[in-house]
């Protein structure tokens, strides 16, 4: 599925296209519905009684057992303006809880796998190797991925401040591919808000493949009830460290 959206993608990557918006306001392409077609339609020939919940074509059997989660490009806005750090993010949930997930980035040929009680790999042009977090005892020592400040409003931004002002080295713009990193021990917190389900149950099983953690602001495991605002953490340390400073002062 990963090798046919980058098909796809790639496809019309820096190529001139229509760019539309949907009812947030938020950026679609060709390439993002014609590669969750395309996924989509692999679903339904190998496994048709499986449901699918797709970022651009809705949801199709939601009650199932298993239920695959689509977001064929996330970080729309950078594959429009011709960057290429976006990624095709594949999720697999059995009765609500995230059980393989895939973080596939077309341009950059880079692949993380992630499948529950199987160690997270990742592929490039090296070849694949199993990868696993690292250490990090303080936060006074971690690297802290966000995608945007912008993502945080109200409460949430001085909550993520609190982290932030504690972070030894906090960056933005990371997207999906972060999360990446993060299991392959290069970071050591993601902490992002005003997510979509497909956004983030896909990269669950990567980060805790790798022996990481994943969940949402209070602590609880990730689902498709959850509120948006999740935390990936390398460390258990540094996990309850920024999570204690998420919900107080």
């Amino acid at each position: 599925m990963a090798e046919t959206a980058r098909e796809v993608v790639q496809r019309y990557f820096r190529q001139p296209f229509d760019i539309e918006h949907k009812a947030d306001e938020t950026p679609v392409t060709i390439a993002d519905r014609e590669a969750e077609t395309a996924m989509r339609g692999m679903i339904a020939e190998t496994f048709p009684s499986h449901g699918i919940i797709g970022e651009e074509h809705g949801r199709d059997r939601p009650e199932a057992d298993f239920v695959w989660i689509l977001d064929p490009i996330d970080g729309t806005k950078r594959f429009i303006s011709g960057h290429p750090q976006f990624g095709t993010l594949i999720g697999l949930l059995h009765r609500g809880r995230p059980i393989l997930g895939v973080i596939d980035m077309p341009v950059m040929d880079e692949r993380w796998l992630g499948a529950a009680g199987h160690p997270t790999t990742h592929t490039d042009s090296q070849g694949t190797r199993e990868v696993r977090v690292r250490a990090c005892a303080a936060l006074a020592e971690a690297t802290l991925f966000a995608t945007s400040p912008h993502m945080f409003a109200g409460t949430d931004f001085t909550a993520f401040e609190r982290v932030r002002t504690r972070a030894g080295m906090p960056l933005y713009g990371t997207e999906c591919y972060g999360y990446g990193l993060l299991a392959s021990g290069f970071a050591d917190l993601a902490i992002e808000a005003d997510m979509g389900i497909y956004d983030y149950l896909p990269l669950v099983p990567v980060v805790e493949g790798a022996e990481g953690a994943m969940t949402d602001w209070a602590g609880a495991p990730l689902g498709l009830e959850s509120d948006g605002r999740v935390i990936a953490a390398g460390d258990p340390r540094c996990h309850a460290a920024a999570l204690a400073l998420l919900t107080g002062p």
